[in-house]
């Protein structure tokens, strides 16, 4: 994980851009990979870890109705993450993650594994649906790994 997110420092500090990020299901494990980076600071600003739908709706501003809707796990959730950790943190681009690593907690509609991840950059949302298999710590360490691959594609195609 230390590569990609070497790159995506290189690139963003190259681009005068800043970071935040929005995580529910990883725990900080998103912003732990770029704070592993000598230099991240130039960069990164902060994260919040939203694993309360309270925290979701009181610091990055996803509606109610929102969760109710579609739930916590969710593209519509994700991306009002992404947004709202943008404004709350001041930054051109954030990464948001919601997602169920189970063991338990998962439906028919939603299994264990399923992980939804925004990215915003300036403005500019993507949103992505993976279903991971393996334990709760796998899922979480695969979510990491798509959070950055996502990220550092998103970079690619918004400069091209």
């Amino acid at each position: 994980m230390l590569t990609i997110a070497k790159s995506i420092t290189e690139y963003m500090i190259s681009k005068k851009l800043t970071l935040s990020t929005a995580e529910s299901c990883t725990g900080g494990l998103i912003s732990a990979a770029f704070t592993s980076v000598p230099g991240s600071s130039a960069f990164f600003q902060g994260a919040v870890v939203a694993y309360d739908n309270r925290i979701k709706q009181q610091l990055l501003n996803v509606s109610e109705k929102t969760l109710i809707q579609y739930g916590a796990v969710s593209s519509q959730t994700v991306e009002e993450m992404a947004l709202g950790a943008c404004k709350l943190l001041k930054t051109d681009c954030a990464i948001s993650v919601s997602g169920i690593a189970g063991p338990g907690g998962g439906a028919a509609e939603k299994p264990v594994g399923l992980v939804y991840i925004g990215i915003n950059i300036k403005e500019n949302m993507s949103s992505f649906r993976h279903v991971f298999p393996g334990s709760r710590e796998q899922v979480r360490i695969y979510t990491v790994k798509a959070a950055l691959c996502h990220l550092y594609s998103c970079l690619n195609n918004f400069f091209l």
